[in-house]
């Protein structure tokens, strides 16, 4: 009997062991089928590729030129020849300055001169009758050199009457005032019958604003200084041509592209920005003095830039990454540092290669050393096309 329940109970163990055999195929199937799939993600190819850049910034619009009307002599002010506000033309009369008393001095400064030609001329005459009596010897040395001396005594005089007519012609031509340069006129500072000055207080009469070209200033950021020095150095030249673009408040552009003229040779020590100018044509006034814009920087590119759309980008505790995806579908975490944000997304400066695919879409799902179920990109499918 003993014997027999020893073997029964073997016989139970046994068969309970080809039972759990026998299950556990099923039940490993059941963990497989309960997995989760890989996520479903999109890839996009990287390529290096030329990339235009833009640097916006807010300028001002100032005068190409502007310059104060002064009178130079004093005086009555008899008239105004311009209407305020007006165009006028380099050489236009502008104001008239009473000319009487200018033409009363010239008329005595030319009569001077008058005499002392005449009185040269006498002086001539008496150094020649001195040299003949000095000749036959009845005349003194001393009366001949002091016949010569009197002639360059009255050359003097008549040089010094001469300058006098000189500085009286000017001052009667300065009675009346011209325009310097081409441009708008200012509003009158002084009114008719007014008494002019020559002082910094009392000689101002209008001003003058050239309005065709203009400028426009802004500044650089010494970070934008920087790169722009370092695309241009790459490119391998510096033209001196950066194009310009102007955008008003409205959002709407200048028809028309300025050029950066003047780049200051350091960056200002208290703001840490770098002074700019752009020269623009302004023949319809659109452009005002004074006026605030948005000015835009073009004419720079970067000849083989890898770019990466934004939501490819993942920011971690040690900085950006991406997720890049090998050939065996296996997604992984690449560190990249970008550049400047261009319209497609990040400008890459290390990190990625050309032909590196990355994850654009399903980020959120992609994990570390796990397969993805990846399928290219529709935007670049649809660039392909």
């Amino acid at each position: 009997m003993k014997l027999l329940s020893s073997t029964n109970r073997i016989i139970a163990v046994l068969a309970v062991s080809t039972s759990l055999l026998t299950a556990m195929p099923n039940i490993s199937s059941a963990q497989q089928a309960g997995a989760p799939p890989p996520p479903a993600v999109e890839v996009t190819t990287v390529t290096a590729r030329e990339v235009p850049l833009d640097y916006t910034y807010a300028g001002r619009v100032s005068a190409f030129r502007e310059v104060e009307v002064r009178a130079q002599v004093g005086g009555i002010l008899k008239e105004r020849a311009y209407v305020e506000g007006a165009r006028v033309k380099a050489g236009d009369v502008l104001f008239r300055i009473d000319p009487a008393s200018f033409e009363a001095e010239a008329a005595r400064a030319s009569a001077q001169l008058q005499t002392a030609q005449a009185q040269l001329s006498q002086a001539k005459r008496d150094q020649q009758r001195a040299s003949e009596l000095l000749d036959r010897k009845v005349g003194s040395q001393k009366t001949f050199d002091d016949a010569k001396s009197a002639v360059e005594l009255a050359q003097a005089a008549v040089a010094v009457a001469a300058a006098q007519v000189k500085t009286a012609q000017i001052n009667l031509d300065h009675a009346t005032v011209r325009a310097p340069i081409d441009g708008v006129t200012s509003l009158d500072v002084v009114p008719e019958g007014s008494l002019i000055g020559t002082g910094g207080s009392d000689s101002l009469l209008t001003r003058i604003t050239r309005l065709d070209p203009v400028y426009v200033n802004f500044s650089y950021a010494s970070e934008d200084a920087a790169e722009i020095r370092r695309i241009i150095d790459q490119n391998g030249s510096d033209d001196g041509k950066l194009s310009a673009l102007i955008v008003f408040g409205d959002g709407t552009a200048l028809d028309r592209k300025g050029v950066i003229d003047f780049t200051a040779p350091s960056l200002d020590t208290q703001t840490g920005t770098m002074r700019v100018r752009a020269v623009f044509d302004n023949p319809d006034s659109r452009l005002i003095p004074g006026q605030f814009v948005r000015i835009r920087i073009g004419g720079l590119t970067v000849p083989s830039a890898i770019v990466v759309p934004e939501v490819a980008v993942m920011q971690g505790p040690d900085g950006k990454f991406v997720y890049t995806v090998d050939d065996s579908q296996t997604a992984a975490m690449q560190p990249i540092t970008t550049g400047r944000s261009v319209e497609d997304g990040w400008i890459v400066t290390n990190g990625l290669k050309a032909g590196d695919r990355i994850v654009t879409s399903g980020v959120i799902k992609v994990r570390p050393g796990t397969r993805v179920a990846a399928t290219k990109s529709i935007l670049q499918t649809a660039q392909a096309e």
